[in-house]
């Protein structure tokens, strides 16, 4: 038993040093747009020369029937100060978007539409892209 312990207690060590560790976080973790809400779609942000830079996470919380979009940096473009949007409306109305130069992402942009198709954009660099029609309903 005790050999056990020291062998297992020697494996965390040598993964925690090689940073092999994985993440433990539990499935009922609360989301970026806060505990109520799920995540329904990941959308790819690409540049002009199909670069992927970024990604934008559109989320919706049933209780208070709001959507919730955040567009994070990917690869290189991750955790790295760049410009950043995320923007969310109604189909065919103006969106409403948080923007900047941010490290992580920028959101939570929440809209309340139910009974509506929703659009959502994202920004990251100089890789764009937005959707909709999207969730109806």
């Amino acid at each position: 038993m005790r050999i056990r312990r020291t062998l297992a207690t020697l494996a965390c060590s040598v993964l925690a040093s090689t940073g092999l560790v994985v993440n433990t976080t539990p499935a009922s973790a609360s989301s970026p747009c806060g505990s109520a809400y799920s995540l329904i779609d990941v959308y790819a942000l690409k540049n002009s020369a199909g670069t992927r830079k970024g990604t934008l996470e559109l989320y919706y919380s049933s209780s208070s029937r709001k959507n919730c979009v955040l567009t994070y940096g990917y690869g290189a473009w991750a955790n790295t100060k760049n410009f950043k949007l995320a923007g969310i409306a109604r189909y065919g109305q103006t969106f409403i978007s948080d923007r900047g130069d941010y490290v992580y992402y920028a959101g939570p942009v929440y809209l309340y539409a139910p009974g509506s198709c929703i659009s959502v954009v994202g920004y990251v660099d100089d890789a764009t892209g937005a959707w909709g029609p999207v969730h109806c309903g």
